[in-house]
């Protein structure tokens, strides 16, 4: 999946940075990853629509992982993932306003909040 994922981000920014052609990105893909060429194919033109949307997917997924490891190391033994599960999907809004959530409930020992 890693390797999907940074092909994604590569293609991305091949597409809308380096002007490559719808070609050239699924050519890329087809070399780099196990995916077939129509699924692909539906990837790129997602791709092409909605310039930067796999680096913003790794970019969250990166932030998110950093949070529950923040969380993870001040909370301790009273940790509990479905709380801080919890809290995520509660929190509305771009990952700083998540991270002021994730932040409050550390700062209140990893308690659940609702």
């Amino acid at each position: 999946m890693e390797i999907f994922c940074a092909g994604r981000m590569v293609v991305d920014t091949g597409l809308h940075a380096l002007g490559w052609s719808r070609q050239e990105a699924v050519d890329y893909m087809i070399k780099h990853t196990a995916l077939a060429k129509a699924e692909l194919e539906n990837e790129i033109d997602r791709y092409i629509t909605c310039p930067g949307q796999a680096v913003a997917y790794k970019v969250g997924q990166l932030k998110i992982m950093e949070l529950r490891k923040r969380a993870e190391e001040a909370v301790g033994d009273k940790y509990y993932i479905r709380h801080f599960h919890d809290i995520y999907m509660q929190s509305v809004g771009p990952l700083d306003l998540v991270e002021n959530e994730i932040n409050a409930w550390i700062e209140n020992g990893g308690k659940r909040i609702m």
